[in-house]
């Protein structure tokens, strides 16, 4: 068995509306409370990162399922992450990816294995995983 261990360091000093930091091996940014939340909005938060951590690694996933397969394409995608508030209960509900693939040769034969690997790729990404049976996530795609 091959374990990763990925280590960042967090540092806070004051309450809830505060500025705290975040650095790791590639990573280094102030942190806080999102506006939308009431709080300072400075440098990223919380609910940012889960949503980059989600679409980096559904699209990572994506592109090598591509690869695999010699199937040349460009991927851009915009996702949303939306928080359920309840009672003042925060609860993060759902991830929506709006994917476009623009293929490289357009074929019948590739639109159909896009279409496959876009949805297949969801089930493989390790974040995903980690957020099945808590978060919704879904995908829109568009072929060009």
């Amino acid at each position: 068995m091959t374990e990763h261990i990925f280590t960042l360091q967090t540092s806070w000093h004051g309450g809830r509306n505060d500025v705290g930091t975040i650095e790791a091996e590639n990573l280094k940014s102030k942190v806080s409370i999102p506006p939308e939340m009431n709080g300072p909005g400075v440098g990223t938060n919380p609910d940012e990162m889960l949503l980059g951590a989600a679409a980096t690694c559904y699209i990572i996933s994506l592109a090598a399922m591509l690869e695999r397969l010699k199937i040349k394409a460009k991927l851009s995608m915009e996702s949303d992450g939306i928080v359920d508030v309840t009672n003042g209960v925060f609860t993060y509900r759902q991830i929506i990816h709006k994917l476009s693939v623009r293929l490289e040769e357009d074929s019948e034969k590739h639109r159909r294995m896009v279409e496959r690997l876009a949805h297949k790729a969801e089930g493989t990404c390790m974040i995903s995983k980690a957020l099945r049976g808590n978060v919704e996530i879904s995908l829109q795609l568009t072929l060009e």
